[in-house]
């Protein structure tokens, strides 16, 4: 079964920054992306980024793209999300996911086959 724990969320003012992390397996950091997304209250999922299980390379894919990094520490067995100059917006709950490491980095929910239980991120303005 696949393990993915979301933390690092909480209360942060606007213009301030966050670190989220996404804990996971050796074995899913070697064979799966990793992608973050975000669900506002009332609206869809959201795809903010992904990193390639196949080279570490990343894409980005919404309104966060010039605020987000998302990186991965293969010794640490964990995914990052950065973001900086956090807006109201921005207020969401945020979640890791996995895809298929044999598909190209995508923003698509429906690609993605197990997901962690969200952390939330509020963002006062």
């Amino acid at each position: 079964q696949v393990q993915l724990v979301e933390s690092g969320g909480g209360l942060v003012q606007a213009g301030g920054s966050l670190k989220l992390s996404c804990e996971t397996s050796k074995f899913v950091l070697d064979y799966w992306n990793i992608g973050w997304f975000r669900q506002a209250p009332g609206k869809g999922r959201e795809g903010i980024a992904c990193i390639s299980a196949r080279d570490g390379s990343t894409e980005y894919f919404n309104s966060m793209k010039d605020r987000a990094t998302m990186s991965r520490d293969m010794a640490k067995m964990t995914a990052y999300l950065e973001m900086h100059n956090l807006k109201p917006e921005d207020t969401a709950i945020y979640y890791c996911a996995i895809e298929n490491k044999y598909l190209d980095c995508s923003g698509y929910e429906d690609q993605y086959t197990g997901w962690g239980q969200g952390t939330q991120v509020t963002v006062s303005s």
